[in-house]
């Protein structure tokens, strides 16, 4: 299901041998490479703003933290002072020594230094499948962000433990819809368009709630109480399908831009598709609005995604006139329509080896995955969309300082930072998750 991975930026030339982010950061800040870092804030270890609140430097800087987000509590001092040498010896012999009984899984924006060790390496829902599929591991060690950990715990077996490595490994889209805002949302609904549940003469429904996987399990769990589904970045279109066959329209959050870019590609009118803010009545929406609509869209959004532009993509041509600019649809809708494909980031990965002559790939998403997609394929021209380095802060919280240290952890027989999901939310996340899985896309399911 999963496979391992390598990446590139644009500028610095060592990408070719050495995708990692961590090392091209360091040369920046050093002054060994003329390339631009978003903050050099990134140069430091993840531990320095554990205990701050906040997403930590990086691509989500800017986004507000929800009050009482997990925080991680203070890593010791021989994991925060190791070297890269010391903590690559550390985790090869508490991998050796744990075996079977644990398995890492490494997603694909993860920094280099982590992905290495992983046993599997995927988008969200290929390693939540691969956390399934490992059933007779005491210990599934996540190596990607919470909501993620919260989707394995609910597709892996009770008795295992999922360890998200650092707490503070939070996602600054998720987090922009809280259980409180969507049921608050519901029932804003449900004064404009009636009873939710009531069928009408066609069979359908008012709405059908559709979350994107990239949300808590508390959401996950709303949709599945409500009739509604999850999607991934690539069954999306298959998804909205599914929904317009039970429902007149469709809430979708968190991510405004894959609803749009998705639902616009099937034909759904911008002016049919309104955004819900949730600090805003009606979401700043008219009522008549609300019952014209197809899909209300979130007001969320992923920050790294957000840096693309169509200045950027201009550029890319500009300077490489065959160049195939690839992004992926949380990217705005002016970006995806200038590009020549969007798609997940296994979709990307995909398209690049299915490449068979040397090729000028530009691709608008995380930095990680694109430098090491670089490294992998060198036969191949692939630099990131946006110049400046700057990985997904929340991602990057994950260091091999963490990794290290949770292992050596269950080595002597503690289960540090075990993510779990109440039964109360998890019974219906999962029946979420079924439907989604019974939809089946036309190409193989990525996120």
């Amino acid at each position: 299901m999963t496979l391992r991975q390598a990446q590139g930026p644009r500028l610095d030339l060592t990408f070719r041998t050495d995708p990692s982010v961590d090392h091209a950061i360091q040369a920046i800040v050093s002054g060994a490479s003329t390339d631009a870092t978003c903050t050099t804030d990134l140069a430091v270890g993840p531990w320095n703003f554990d205990t701050r609140p906040g997403y930590g430097p990086g691509s989500s800087m800017g986004d507000v933290i929800p009050t009482g987000a997990p925080r991680q509590g203070e890593l010791p001092a021989e994991y925060r002072e190791a070297s890269e040498d010391e903590l690559d010896r550390r985790i090869r012999a508490a991998k050796e020594t744990l075996g079977d009984r644990v398995v890492v899984l490494g997603h694909f924006y993860q920094r280099d230094e982590v992905v290495r060790y992983a046993d599997d390496v995927g988008d969200s829902f290929q390693l939540a499948g691969a956390a399934a599929e490992r059933p007779d591991a005491e210990a599934i060690v996540f190596c990607g962000v919470h909501f993620m950990a919260e989707t394995a715990d609910l597709l892996s077996q009770p008795d295992q433990a999922v360890i998200l490595p650092n707490l503070a490994a939070g996602c600054s889209m998720a987090d922009m819809a809280d259980i409180d805002q969507v049921e608050e949302c519901w029932e804003q609904l449900t004064e404009v368009l009636g009873d939710l549940d009531a069928v009408d003469s066609d069979g359908r429904v008012p709405v059908i709630p559709v979350t994107y996987m990239n949300s808590s399990a508390a959401i996950k769990g709303f949709v599945g109480r409500h009739g509604g589904i999850v999607c991934t970045s690539s069954n999306a279109r298959t998804v909205l399908e599914w929904a317009f066959e039970r429902g007149r329209r469709v809430l979708f959050f968190p991510d405004q831009h894959l609803g749009r870019n998705t639902a616009k590609a099937m034909g759904v009118p911008l002016e049919q598709m309104p955004m819900w803010n949730p600090r805003r009545a009606l979401g700043g929406s008219s009522a008549a609005e609300l019952v014209d609509a197809r899909v209300i869209l979130w007001h969320g959004f992923c920050s790294v995604h957000r840096r693309f532009t169509v200045a950027q993509i201009d550029q890319a041509r500009a300077e490489h006139p065959d160049v195939r600019v690839i992004v992926h649809p949380e990217c705005p809708m002016d970006v995806v329509d200038a590009a020549d494909e969007a798609g997940s980031t296994d979709y990307i990965r995909r398209a690049i080896d299915a490449a068979t002559e040397p090729a000028t790939f530009a691709v608008g998403t995380e930095i990680n995955l694109v430098r090491r997609l670089a490294a992998q394929y060198p036969q191949h021209e692939i630099f990131c969309l946006d110049p400046v380095v700057c990985p997904c802060s929340t991602m990057y919280r994950i260091h091999p300082g963490y990794l290290a240290w949770v292992l050596e952890e269950l080595v002597a027989g503690r289960t540090p930072n075990r993510i779990t999901v109440a039964d109360d939310v998890a019974k219906p996340a999962r029946l979420a998750l079924e439907r989604m899985l019974a939809a089946k896309p036309p190409v193989a399911v990525g996120a």
